[in-house]
């Protein structure tokens, strides 16, 4: 296996700049057309050619949900269910109320919160099952009020997804569930079909025509980002930081797909050519070995640079979807990250803390992103709406000007909708 080590970031962006990734638009085009065409008709057809299983029904019968439930591990269970406190605790100090503000004159002015009518969340299924992204999912949605929580998953061999994953769904109370995956899946979500009602969001990652498919049905349905491939970036300017502790974890999300992107950023010549070493040893013995050969050929890398000034210039201009920063004075060094999904400090937080149970969401915003988008939470649930009550004597005081403002606009009728109360007082 090749381990890629850069001499600074320039070198590394060049390189990265040239590689040429695969063109899926026009595939993720057809597969949503016939979806909003052909309804259920299509979504046979696809889930017969990628899945290779002939569907009876799409919804997952409760009597399937209970059992994969029941079935549960016990001691997995209580895992899942601190997980999920942890998780629910977090998300609901991001909750966030209507608000009125009554002025002495009589006008009210404010705002008023509502939860989205309906949510449909994409659970991956293929090399990997994430319950975890359930929980991250559904937890916020739940928290936020979301009336009608959807969620899609790929059926396995038996037409059917996941048990753990049904067994997670269960857990949280969720009933309307989808044995459908890929584009197709958020086709049916966003258009409907005769088996699947549209919502009015999609969140959820998926792989590169899932994560298309959402870009194309946005503004049908809102989404809550366009996810790509998942990355970490290791921020280190210490050579006493175990090389377990980068090795591990570097493969920790190099493993998720060929196309993650694991990055150790380095003041050190010396800690970059020991990890290569390590990375090239001991990659040939792990259980996912091939996904992560093709993630180090494809976008991963260790960058060697001169100092920390170089190694967070790096960091904002890549926005990780995960950073870890292993440097001598981690809570110091916060204030130079403006870019960044989720931030690791210090040597006894490995970005699986995150996945899994710390409690903030892990669903996060990947592919650069981060430059101006926030990890998925409770705000993604919601809306408001602004509420604008004016008093007559305010209305009185300020219709002139709104009069003016409007004229200057050429905007005539919107004077004239106050000049007329204007002239009735």
């Amino acid at each position: 296996m090749q381990v890629k080590i850069f001499e600074g970031f320039e070198d590394y962006s060049k390189a990265f700049e040239e590689k040429i990734t695969k063109d899926v638009s026009g595939t993720v085009q057809e597969i949503l057309s016939n979806v909003r065409n052909n309804g259920d008709v299509a979504l046979r057809e696809y889930t017969e050619r990628f899945d290779k299983v002939v569907p009876e029904s799409w919804l997952v019968p409760k009597s399937a949900l209970d059992e994969a439930f029941e079935g549960l591990d016990h001691d997995l269970f209580h895992i899942l269910e601190e997980a999920a406190d942890n998780i629910m605790s977090f998300h609901e100090r991001q909750k966030v109320d209507s608000q009125l503000d009554f002025n002495p004159d009589g006008t009210v002015l404010g705002w008023k919160v509502s939860p989205v009518d309906s949510v449909g969340i994409y659970i991956p299924g293929g090399r990997a099952v994430y319950p975890s992204t359930l929980l991250m999912n559904v937890i916020p949605a739940q928290v936020a009020g979301v009336p009608r929580i959807v969620m899609v998953s790929p059926p396995g061999p038996s037409g059917l997804p996941d048990r753990l994953v049904m067994a997670t769904a269960a857990m949280m109370g969720l009933e309307e569930i989808y044995a459908v995956g890929g584009a197709q899946s958020i086709g049916a979500l966003a258009y409907g079909t005769e088996s699947i009602h549209q919502v009015v969001k999609i969140t959820g990652p998926g792989n590169t025509f899932v994560a298309e498919a959402k870009r194309q049905v946005y503004g049908t349905v809102g989404i809550d980002s366009f996810a790509g491939p998942s990355e970490i970036m290791v921020v280190c300017d210490r050579e006493e930081i175990p090389v377990e502790y980068i090795v591990r974890d570097m493969l920790s999300q190099a493993e998720h797909d060929p196309d993650a992107g694991a990055i150790l950023v380095t003041t050190s010549p010396k800690q970059a050519e020991v990890v290569a070493k390590r990375l090239k040893k001991l990659t040939p013995t792990l259980p996912r070995r091939e996904i992560i050969e093709a993630s180090f050929s494809n976008r991963s890398a260790i960058i060697v640079v001169h100092d920390l000034e170089e190694i967070f210039e790096a960091v904002n201009e890549i926005a990780p979807e995960h950073l870890e920063v292993l440097t001598e004075q981690p809570f110091e060094d916060l204030h130079r990250i403006r870019n960044a999904g989720a931030i690791f400090l210090g040597p006894n937080t490995p970005e699986p803390v995150g996945d899994y149970f710390a409690g903030p969401n892990h669903t996060l915003p990947t592919s650069g992103w981060a430059k101006f988008s926030s990890p998925l939470g409770v705000q993604d649930f919601i809306k408001t709406s602004s509420v604008i009550s004016y008093s007559e004597d305010r209305l009185r005081r300020q219709g002139e000007q709104i009069i003016r403002f409007a004229e200057e606009e050429k905007l005539f009728s919107h004077a004239e909708a106050i000049r007329i109360r204007l002239e009735k007082k």
